[in-house]
């Protein structure tokens, strides 16, 4: 029976060579001269700090973080932006969450999706992906369509993988 994989990778070398092109290019930038700033990676926690000493300069940091981002092929869906918070001297941060990997919430969102839209298909959660599984061919790649279409409504970016015949 046909399936294929859904599933929402982060490639964490693009992620960490964008955050150093960043921070290379706030060292140049005039209107950053004297306002220190920091974007900070934890692998292991998936998240990324952004912490400046000026509040008004943390839109501007965002900026060029998310510009390295997309010039390096990482989907602005992955990230899960938190709170503003004050941090000592008058300087703020802000913690970004990375999503690799579907939640079970997400794949059930995804699932919805693909019940709603009455195609012959099946799809059921495994681990951090979806698997989707129909009788022919054409009744999958439909779904690939229609997931690539909705991929702004789930709010994760989707990968598709592992075709099988």
């Amino acid at each position: 029976m046909p399936s294929f994989d859904v599933s929402s990778e982060m490639n964490w070398q693009e992620l960490d060579n964008a955050i150093n092109q960043a921070t290379k290019e706030l060292t140049q930038r005039f209107d950053f001269k004297g306002v220190k700033s920091e974007i900070k990676l934890d692998q292991k926690a998936k998240t990324v700090t952004l912490w400046c000493s000026e509040e008004g300069k943390l839109d501007a940091l965002n900026d060029i973080f998310q510009t390295k981002l997309i010039k390096r092929g990482i989907s602005l869906l992955s990230l899960n932006y938190k709170d503003i918070d004050s941090a000592f001297g008058g300087s703020v941060r802000q913690v970004i969450e990375i999503q690799a990997g579907i939640s079970k919430e997400k794949g059930k969102e995804v699932i919805a999706v693909i019940k709603d839209s009455k195609l012959k298909v099946q799809a059921q959660i495994q681990d951090e992906q979806v698997r989707v599984t129909g009788k022919n061919r054409d009744d999958l790649q439909e779904a690939i369509a229609l997931l690539k279409a909705n991929q702004e409504k789930v709010k994760v970016p989707l990968q598709f993988g592992n075709f099988r015949d």
